[in-house]
This record gives C-alpha cells, structure tokens and sequence, in this order.
C-alpha cells in the first residue's frame, strides 16, 4: 500500500471518527422524551390535584419536580380526536377526525388519522430519535394507519378501543401487537405492568441515544379489570366500583414510579422530559371531574380539563403551578424544539412551545382555543375569560366567565348577546379552515339518550302529583 493512499485512509478514518463523535455529541445534548397518557381519567383523580382517596405518590412527586398546568386542555372530549390532535399538534378538525372509528365492520385507512399528516414521532425521528408507542393506539384501525407506519420504530399494543386487561385477543383490534407480530398471550400479565415493562425494556435498548416514548396507558378505561396488588391499595374505598377504578389508577402510578426509577438508575434522569396527562375528562362511572362540570364527551370543563404536568430538571422549575391556559396541541411544538427541531419549520401546527411562556408570566400561551363535536353537533371557544358552549346535551347554546365563574354555575348568555356574537364569529372563522368529518360515531344518539336519563331521574325525584 502506498504512503499516499495509507495517508488518504487515515484522514477519511479521522473525518469518519470526527463526524460520529459530532454527531453522538449532537445527540448527547438531545433530552429523551416520554408522553404518558391515560384513558378517561378524571382532574380530581391524582394527588397533585386534590384527589384524597387514590393514591398516586408517584405521580405526585413527579409533579413536584416540574410545573403543573392548572388549566391544561385536550383538543377534544373523547379518545381518538383527541389523540389524533396530540400527536399531530393540530387541531384535529383539520383533517376531519372529529369521531371515534366506525365500531360496526373493518375500517380502511380512510379512516383515521392520514398519513399525510405529520406526527410528533415524524419530526423527532428527524431530530434522530428512536421512537416507540406503546398501549392502546386508536388513531386508525387498518394496518396502513398503525404506529409503525406513523414514524414508530417501535410499537407494543392494541389498535381499537376498550380492551380487555388481561391480554386475551377479541379480534383485531384487541389483539397485543409488538411491530407486526402477535404477542403471545402467555407472555402477557396485566397491561398496564405490561406497558410500564415494555418502556423499560425500550429505554434499555435504546438509551445510548435520544429516544421518545408515546405511553398510552388504557387505565383506568373500562372494563375494570385490576390486579390483587392494587386492589390491596385501595380497600379503603368503600364504593366498589371506585375501588377498583382507583387500583387502576394506581397501577399506572405504581408503573411511572418504575420508569422514573429505572431513569434515575441509569443517569438518564436529568436529561429526560417527561409529560404525564389524561386524554380527556374522566368517564362517567367512578371517575371524578370535581370540581369541573360534566365529564368525557361533554365540553363542559370536565370533559375536557385534564391532569397536565411536565417534568425537565435544569430547565423547569420545580414545584411550579402553572394558571394560564395550555392545551395538548403545545405539546408537539413544545417537544419538537427542545429536541432541536425549528418548529417555524413546521406551520401546520396549531400549538406553540411552551417553555418560554413559563419563564415569562405575563404572557399567555393562547388568547383562544377551539372545540368541535361531530362537524359542529356540539362546540365551544375559550376566549380570554369567557367560553361558549353550543350543547346539544342542553339543547342550547350557553356563556359562561370562567375567571369569576370557573365551575360553569351560571350561565350568562342572555345578559351578553354582544360577546356571544363576537365569540360565534371566533368560532366560524376557525371552523372556515376546518374540513367536514370523514366519518361519524354514536355520540350524538348517545347525547340524546344520556340527557334524557339525566331529566327523567330528577323528574322521579319529585313528589308525585295528587
């Protein structure tokens, strides 16, 4: 070999070796990212919250570590709108997601989620991310709409909806997937240990680099379904169906406290942005809203104001609450730039970063925010102080001023026709960039029937007339 040809080797090996460590020191500078989303969990249903009968210590220390959002909204109030707007930034309407899958029949990939839009897992596999969604997906039932088609290298879960917890498949959509294989269901315990197992055993593989993990959890959704452990935990609820929802609750706790240890085992603690949150009000049976009003599916507070904080040491304050208003769609933006991205780059999205709102309180993240139900069934803005509300459950359209009315008492519609106006034409002008529902779900018959049940139980309350 030639002097000549052996000095050209050396320096593309020393360019080679100079561009690998740029690049993993690149990468070192790069926070690991987990989002942790529960299913139908209710504001009051953690510590952090006020919640004095589920116990979550876990939960409630993490949240110490970092800022609570007092006034952290979904895009939605119930489960797929409001992940497809988490995990796009963009308010789902936008691509006409504004339903749950058709549940009667197969889905194709019409339906869900288009890959057209860009995920959060997109970008930061962009940034040079290892990516992996892990639980219940429910963005798009056909296999074309799955996580590993959505910038997931890594995927262990469920494509539908309610499954049971157990593991044991009920067709496709409750079937446990890792990548495209069916896991067998002797390997599977309880799904939510399950899922807290599968993250640490992906942050094991993958932690030499950044990675980012989407936790869904299904708990607490029904069916309720809970293991001697957690029932153990919370044997001082008296109400049983409350009982079991909180050892649910519990058993997702009990699995970030896993994480968080594993993390701080590892050293990776400090360089990892964590973000707990509920994927919409709590539901109906056993969860609790309070004080909010209403609950999942409604867009009454309690349907949409959820558990909300985010942990980064060195770059959030600690035991930080924080009041201004913040929604999921910040999430994406949020992230996207502490991994190094640009998110001026990415003008689909509807959120903003929210890490310099924290350090200057005196400015809001948002003047405005939106909702919308089935193309318009139901919808309500947030502006400022006052929100409106077209409910269908109430069959009107209502005005509250959440700053001296936060729990939605006393409607004040009649007494304000001008904001009503002011707040329909914010609406319209929003839903003008908004594109007609590609599909529909149950809700509206389901409103109706819930509402009706509701009036007729007061009604039977009543003293019989003579």
């Amino acid at each position: 070999m030639t002097k000549p040809f052996q000095l050209s080797i050396l320096l593309f090996l020393g360019c080679l070796s100079i561009t690998r460590n740029a690049q993993n020191l690149k990468n070192s500078n790069k926070p690991n990212i987990i989002v942790i989303l529960t299913d139908d969990q209710g504001w009051l249903d953690v510590g952090f919250n006020g919640s004095t009968d589920i116990p979550t210590p876990n939960l409630d220390n993490l949240a110490k570590e970092g800022v609570i959002f007092k006034n952290g909204y979904v895009s939605h109030p119930y489960c797929s709108p409001s992940r497809a707007g988490l995990l796009t930034g963009r308010y789902q309407a936008r691509f006409g997601h504004d339903c749950n899958m058709p549940y009667d029949g197969e889905n194709d990939a019409s339906v869900g989620a288009p890959l057209s839009e860009k995920m959060i897992s997109e970008a930061l596999k962009e940034q040079g991310y290892a990516t992996s969604a892990i639980g219940k997906w429910h963005v798009g039932d056909h296999a074309d709409l799955h996580p590993p088609r959505q910038g997931f290298d890594h995927w262990f879960g469920f494509a539908g909806g309610a499954m049971n917890y157990w593991g044991e498949s009920n067709g496709p959509l409750r079937t446990i997937f890792r990548n495209e294989n069916k896991v067998p269901e002797s390997e599977l315990s309880y799904l939510t240990d399950d899922f807290t197992n599968e993250a640490i055993s992906f942050i094991e593989n993958n932690r030499q680099d950044p990675f980012f993990i989407y936790l869904a959890y299904n708990a607490p959704h029904a069916p309720d379904h809970a293991t001697k452990q957690y029932l153990e935990k919370t044997k001082h609820i008296e109400y049983g169906g409350r009982s079991v929802y909180a050892a649910m609750v519990n058993g997702v706790d009990t699995g970030v406290g896993k994480i968080d240890a594993y993390l701080k085992e590892k050293g990776l603690k400090e360089d990892t942005i964590l973000v707990f949150l509920s994927d919409n009000g709590g539901r109906t049976m056993h969860a609790n809203n309070g004080p909010n009003r209403g609950h999942k599916g409604m867009l009454f507070e309690g349907g949409i104001k959820v558990p909300f904080f985010m942990v980064w040491q060195n770059h959030i304050k600690p035991n930080e609450a924080y009041d201004e208003v913040v929604s999921s769609l910040d999430l994406f933006p949020t992230l996207l730039n502490a991994a190094g991205g640009n998110v001026k780059g990415e003008k689909q999205l509807d959120g903003v970063d929210l890490l310099p709102f924290l350090d200057q309180k005196n400015e809001k993240p948002h003047e405005t925010l939106y909702w919308r139900s089935v193309g318009g069934f139901e919808y309500a803005v947030r502006h400022q102080e006052y929100k409106l509300y077209k409910s269908a459950y109430k069959g009107r359209t209502m005005l509250f001023n959440l700053e001296k009315d936060p729990l939605e008492r006393h409607d004040i519609a009649e007494n304000h026709p001008e904001i009503i106006t002011k707040l329909k034409a914010l609406y319209t002008a929003w839903d003008s960039k908004n594109v007609a529902p590609g599909w529909v779900d149950p809700h509206p018959e389901n409103v109706i029937k819930e509402e009706k049940n509701f009036r007729m139980i007061r009604e039977k309350s009543l003293r019989p007339k003579n």
